[in-house]
């Protein structure tokens, strides 16, 4: 395969039939501009096609595994109707095109995960998460729904109770805890994630494609079925965007303060 047109992912080949992506923006801790939302939404689709690769580890490069999406594309996306169309249909392409790629995708939490980031991360068919690594959806805090995974996979991960709980009040969970209540297959210190992520993958690539495929693809339909959930969720996220809240979100992440959103004030216009 030629990856030389990816410009925020890197590609390697670390074990036979494993294919190591990793997102690589390290000096924004790998956020999320508008050429890497496209890029992480689209690759999946070559990755299918790759006849040498059998299983899929993603990380990401230098400290975080990516911190959601960038303040110059938040901004890009508040009441602006193309841009937020664009998103959605990326948005959702992330969730679906991983679901629906023959090849297992096991995600290397290597540290923080919020946002598109996080999406990948949970959506992976098998996540390895850093004990030190921190993740949260985070879309409250922008006064935005949680919209792009989070409310329609993360009750078939950890159950509804804790769902609830984690995505209203957008606490921070590290790797132990998410391990504990079911949101990622297993935490280990962290030297240890991208070489467990690694060892897991060598094993599958090892095993019969067509059955791994197989059993991928029906474990996921518990997934496709939840589409309705998903699109729901995903699009009164992006409707939102237009909202006097996310401006304010926006705002208030930018100047480091707590935010004044104004539903809560009475003063949404």
């Amino acid at each position: 395969m030629d990856w030389s047109s990816y410009r925020h992912l890197s590609f390697d080949y670390p074990a036979d039939g494993v294919l190591l992506i990793k997102i690589n923006r390290p000096d924004r801790l790998n956020a999320m501009n508008p050429a890497l939302h496209t890029e992480i939404s689209t690759v999946w689709l070559d990755v299918d096609k790759d006849e040498s690769c059998r299983a899929v580890v993603i990380t990401g490069e230098g400290k975080a595994f990516s911190a959601g999406g960038d303040f110059d594309m938040v901004e890009a996306t508040l009441g602006n109707y193309p841009v937020v169309t664009r998103l959605f249909k990326e948005a959702a392409d992330i969730v679906h095109n991983i679901t629906d790629i023959s090849k297992p995708v096991i995600s290397a939490i290597n540290g923080t995960a919020v946002g598109a980031g996080l999406a990948v991360a949970l959506t992976a068919d098998i996540s390895i998460m850093s004990e030190t690594a921190r993740f949260t959806d985070g879309h409250h805090k922008l006064g935005v729904a949680a919209g792009d995974h989070a409310a329609f996979i993360w009750p078939l991960l950890c159950g509804m109770a804790k769902a609830r709980y984690y995505l209203l009040t957008n606490d921070f969970i590290d790797g132990r805890e998410a391990e504990r209540i079911g949101l990622v297959s297993k935490c280990v210190p962290a030297d240890d994630v991208l070489p467990e992520a690694l060892r897991i993958a060598t094993q599958i690539a090892a095993g019969p494609r067509r059955a791994t495929a197989a059993t991928k693809r029906t474990l996921n339909h518990w997934v496709r079925q939840a589409t309705p959930i998903f699109e729901n969720a995903l699009a009164l996220e992006m409707l939102q965007f237009f909202g006097d809240d996310a401006r304010e979100g926006y705002q208030a992440m930018r100047e480091k303060r707590t935010p004044k959103f104004p539903s809560n004030l009475g003063t949404e216009s």
